[in-house]
Parts: C-alpha cells; sequence; structure tokens
C-alpha cells in the first residue's frame, strides 16, 4: 500500500517547495511530488479564455440576484434581489438564478440552501449581467458565518426527487465559489483544526459535515455542475455530491474541488438497474480534485478524490486526482461500467484504484481489474507542482495522522458493575473514551490559493482551467 511523508525543502524569496514521497506496496519510494508554494497575488501568469455563450434556456422564468446592489424580491435585471435565499419560495421548474459578483451568505446568514424544484444556478457575473468572469473579476462567494443559529446542511442543496420525480429538463450550476471557511468552526483562531461539535454556551456551530454542493433529482432530469469550485467543506460524504435517477445525464467539468474532507466527488444512483436499463451517465471530465482528507485523524473511511455508486455509468477523463489520505478513485461499491482514461493520479496513501478490496496502483488497473472498460488506458502518475502559499503548505507539511491501534491502546475497560454483568453474559467490556486530537486538520484555506491551485493544467493536459471572461 502507498504511504506518504512530507519533507520541507529550504525556503526562497518568492517560492519555496516541499516534496512529497509516494510508496508503492513494498514500501519502496516511487513517486516524488513537489508542491511549489508561490505569492498567490501572482494571478497574472494565468491564461484565460474570452468566449461568447448563449445564456441557458429554461422553460421558466430568469431572476437576478446581487449582493451589492440588491433588494426586494422582484429579482428582475434592473432591480434585482439581495440574496438567493430571499427568492427561494417564488422559484419554479425551469428558473434560472443569475448571481452577481460579491459574497452571500443566505437568507438571515443561515449559510445555506435548499431547494426543492429543478432549476439552474450562474454565478460570476458583473453588476449589471452583461459578463461573466467566475474565477476572476467578477466572483461568486457562497458562504456563511458559524453562528448558532445557522444551518450545518449543504451549502446549496437542490432537492427535487420528492416533488418533481419525473422532470424532463436540465439543472446547471455554473461558475460559484462554495467556501465553508467561514462556516466551519476551528479550535482557534489560527483556523488549524475543524471541530464537529456545537457550543450553544458560547453561540458557536459545528463545522458542517455536508456537502458544498449537493444535488438530488427525479427520474429524467439532467446536471451539469461547471466551472464551480468546492472548498474548505467537512462532509462525510462528497463535497460535491450528484445523486442521479433513471435516464439522467450528469456533466461535471471543470471544476476545482480542493482542501475538503470526505470524497471530492460524489457519483451517486437513486436509480438500481441492471446496465443498459437507464442507468445514470457520469461524466467527469477534467476536474481538479487535491487535498481530500479523512473525516478525522484517526478515521479509516473515504478520504478520496472520486468515489461512485454500484448503479451507474462513469466516464472520467483529464483529471487530476491528487494527495487523497486514501485514494484517488474509489470503486468499493463495485460500479461495473466505468471508464478511465487520460488522468492524473498522484500521492494517494492508500491507492490510486480500488475496486471492492482490491487496491492497485496505475500501472495496475489495465492488468487487474474486472470491472474497467478496455477503454481505460493512458492514465498516470507524475510528480506535479502544485502553486500554493508557504503558509498553507508548512502547516499541511506538519500534520500528523493519529491510527486506530493508538486509541484502542490508551483505552481500559471500566471495572464497575455494567462491565462485570457484560463479561458474565459474555460480551465486550466497555472500555472510558479516549480523545487523541490532532493539531491540524482541514486548516482553512484562502480562495486565492485555491485560484492558485486550480486555474492551471498540470502537465498541460489534466484538470480544469481558468474559464476567463465570458460575454452573454
Amino acid at each position: 500500500m502507498k504511504t506518504l511523508k512530507c519533507l520541507m525543502a529550504g525556503m526562497m524569496m518568492v517560492a519555496s517547495v516541499f516534496t512529497v514521497t509516494a510508496s508503492n506496496h513494498d514500501g519502496n519510494p516511487s513517486t516524488t511530488t513537489q508542491v511549489e508554494q508561490q505569492n498567490p497575488k501572482n494571478m497574472s501568469q494565468t491564461n484565460t479564455l474570452t468566449t461568447i455563450v448563449e445564456p441557458v434556456k429554461a422553460n421558466g422564468n430568469h431572476y437576478y440576484v446581487s449582493r451589492n446592489t440588491g433588494r426586494g424580491r422582484i429579482a428582475s435585471k434592473e432591480q434585482p434581489a439581495k440574496d438567493l435565499g430571499n427568492i427561494i419560495a417564488k422559484l419554479q421548474p425551469g428558473d434560472v438564478i443569475h448571481l452577481a459578483e460579491g459574497v452571500y451568505t443566505s437568507r438571515g446568514d443561515q449559510g445555506a440552501d435548499e431547494i426543492n424544484v429543478p432549476v439552474s444556478i450562474i454565478g460570476g457575473y458583473n453588476a449589471d449581467f452583461t459578463k461573466r468572469d467566475p474565477w476572476g473579476a467578477h466572483r461568486t462567494v457562497l458562504t456563511g458565518t458559524n453562528h448558532i443559529d445557522g444551518l450545518t446542511t449543504p451549502r446549496i442543496y437542490i432537492k427535487t426527487h420528492l416533488k418533481h420525480r419525473t422532470w424532463v429538463g436540465d439543472i446547471v450550476i455554473d461558475g460559484v465559489i462554495v467556501d465553508n471557511g467561514p462556516r466551519n468552526r476551528y479550535k482557534d483562531e489560527k483556523e488549524l483544526c475543524i471541530l464537529r461539535k456545537a457550543n450553544p454556551a458560547k453561540e458557536v456551530n459545528a463545522s458542517p459535515g455536508s456537502a458544498g454542493i449537493k444535488v438530488l433529482v427525479g427520474k429524467e432530469t439532467n446536471v451539469t455542475v461547471r466551472n464551480c469550485i468546492v472548498m474548505n467543506t467537512a462532509p462525510m460524504e462528497g463535497a460535491l455530491s450528484v445523486q442521479g435517477n433513471q435516464n439522467s445525464k450528469i456533466l461535471i467539468e471543470n471544476n476545482i474541488v480542493v482542501n475538503n474532507t470526505g470524497n471530492g466527488i460524489q457519483c451517486l444512483s437513486a436509480w438500481h438497474a441492471r446496465p443498459g436499463n437507464g442507468l445514470p451517465s457520469f461524466r467527469v471530465i477534467n476536474n481538479t480534485v487535491l487535498f481530500t482528507w479523512k473525516p478525522d485523524a484517526i478515521a479509516s473511511n473515504s478520504g478520496n478524490a472520486l468515489s461512485m455508486d454500484t448503479s451507474i455509468e462513469l466516464v472520467a477523463e483529464g483529471n487530476t486526482f491528487g494527495f487523497s489520505d486514501r485514494g484517488g478513485v474509489d470503486n468499493i461499491k463495485k460500479c461495473q461500467t466505468i471508464t478511465l482514461k487520460d488522468n492524473l493520479i498522484t500521492a494517494s496513501k492508500k491507492f490510486d484504484y480500488r475496486e471492492f478490496n482490491t487496491k492497485m496502483t496505475i500501472e495496475e488497473i489495465e492488468d487487474e481489474s474486472d470491472f474497467m472498460s478496455y477503454e481505460s488506458t493512458g492514465n498516470i502518475t507524475k510528480a506535479i507542482q502544485v502553486p500554493v502559499s508557504s503558509e498553507w503548505a508548512k502547516v499541511y507539511a506538519s500534520r500528523k495522522e493519529i491510527s486506530r491501534a493508538q486509541v484502542d491502546a490508551q483505552a481500559k475497560a471500566h471495572n464497575n458493575d455494567a462491565n462485570a454483568l457484560r463479561s458474565m453474559l459474555g460480551l465486550n467490556l466497555r472500555a472510558n473514551s479516549v480523545s487523541l486530537d490532532a493539531e491540524i486538520w482541514l486548516h482553512r484555506m484562502s480562495i486565492e490559493d485555491a485560484l492558485q491551485i486550480g486555474t492551471h493544467q498540470y502537465e498541460g493536459k489534466y484538470g480544469a482551467s481558468n474559464p476567463g471572461e465570458i460575454i452573454q
């Protein structure tokens, strides 16, 4: 199995590098990954693309929202609303919401928006909605606060499978930045370690254990998630999670999913049938998924860049999957219609690809996989340089995991009447609770760092790239 060691290298005036060495199952070094730490303000090196596109077509209405200039709930282009959460009650199937630049915390600073009808959300507009630059000049940031009155549900949650069990149409989420950093509870002001319990006495909430973007749809409904950033989320599930249904077509394209717990991208199904009988079809194309943590320091689950359900059809192509606490691609549920083509998978601790209980390296996939299609070729593992600030990288390199064995070793059984009874009944004795807390876990990343990481393709072809300015 692969292991991961982080070693700090020397500092330079503008940039520094820390080295990550991944080892094969026999413990011998196989991959050395360098993470380049650059000034996050150095955005001028990013190549941008100017394109002209048609606005999203819809059967319903178009609504407009501007944090900086909005007021009321008319939500027209001339008189936009102030927050998406303020107009959710008026939304109907097929509506499109256009979000201008700004920081959005939802209605009443609840920090979460749940929408139960199929709609589209398009972000990254300038003030008059004439052009978009979602990763540049006109960022739409969806976040919240860590107040006890806030919600801990997914930041964007489109859940249509209950009220619209069959709806023929498209849901699009394009050009929004979901940053849960302000929603998380950290140990202290240094923001180095998340806490998962609320403290009502101090009026602070737990770090939300939910997705940044989550979509659940009914039959015949298609989903596109494109040009989005999901960061600093602490789910047990997927940070970007989509559950398709019968005949759904799902496109997850050109997203940055960075510094999250759980699984980076999660592909699920509400329709369980044999292949060829309407299984939801997923295409995961040109995404950058880096630094996917386990839920906590002693957890033995999740921590994968990409995970999938059994009853789907999946093609993953052109992605960068790296720095996962467990694996690059996790097929533990034995999806039988999967194609992995031309992906870069690097610095995973346990495996590059897992099929049920069989852990594989990149080199072993084509030979040993039972479920991978014959078109699954061109996948590589290679050392990459990830531009991230030296401050964030130093903390990441110094984090420490805690093994379950360490916790068990410190647990001692209570000598009490309850354990005496359990012993007579042949049950396991109950031990005292032991807490070995990490000092560093999911330390907060800045939006500038996330953009540096995700706005260029690694090795010239793998992962996301800056969508640039889009003229409407």
